[in-house]
């Protein structure tokens, strides 16, 4: 454990989280700094005997989790989760989220609308009264990127970047510049509806059952609806 508060906060946070997983879970592993300590913790306590099946949201997570000795299959495989964690770039009050900038967003959102308990792990940092400064990532078809830009302006997008890196899947990943989002379920809804846009990185406050946040003073504490 770090010596720093702050990152130790983080690693405490990640290793909470796992203690929501018990034996003959299907558990979904989300990416980011944070669950990376919540891959570790079950990487430790599978090799004491925990029996858990796994999914994970991008290949990076995919690769530490058998690193650490936990078993990883694909999510039509392990069918359906019974829990699954992951971080968050934004969390506003009523628990909606930003998500999505390291690219996984589309795996993310498939893997936790599979699961009935969906937990998320932060920072302090992450908290904010609206959902919107990060950015807002999608993932992009490039048969017509520029076309499909244009439509996401017209939802009141200031501007509509394109990163250098793509998917996991191969699709460009972009993102959104609203401002403050007054009204994320609507534009998600929106956004959804884009032609082009394979999926966009607002997940709703009502998939999530609670948010682990880590504290700049080296505190742990937990947000629930």
């Amino acid at each position: 454990m770090s010596t720093d508060p702050k990152a130790a906060a983080k690693e405490a946070t990640g290793r909470h989280a796992a203690t929501y997983v018990a034996d003959d879970m299907r558990v979904g592993l989300g990416t980011g700094s944070t669950v990376h300590f919540t891959i570790l913790d079950l990487g430790e306590r599978a090799r004491a005997g925990l029996r858990i099946t796994c999914t994970a949201t991008s290949e990076r997570t995919e690769t530490l989790a058998r690193q650490v000795g936990l078993e990883v299959v694909a999510p039509d495989v392990i069918g359906a989760l019974d829990i699954a964690i992951d971080g968050a770039d934004e969390v506003d009050p009523d628990l909606n989220l930003t998500k999505g900038g390291g690219g996984a967003h589309t795996r993310e959102k498939i893997v936790a609308s599979m699961a009935p308990r969906f937990i998320v792990v932060v920072d302090e940092s992450k908290l904010v009264e609206r959902l919107g400064p990060f950015g807002t990532p999608l993932e992009v078809l490039d048969f017509a990127p520029a076309t499909t830009a244009g439509f996401v302006t017209q939802l009141g997008a200031a501007e509509v970047t394109t990163r250098p890196e793509r998917s996991d899947s191969g699709n460009l990943l972009m993102d959104a510049h609203f401002g403050a989002i007054e009204d994320p379920v609507a534009l998600a809804a929106k956004l959804a509806a884009v032609p082009g846009v394979v999926e966009h990185g607002i997940f709703a406050g009502t998939l999530v059952e609670r948010v682990v946040i880590a504290g700049d003073d080296g505190s742990v504490r937990v947000l629930m609806h």
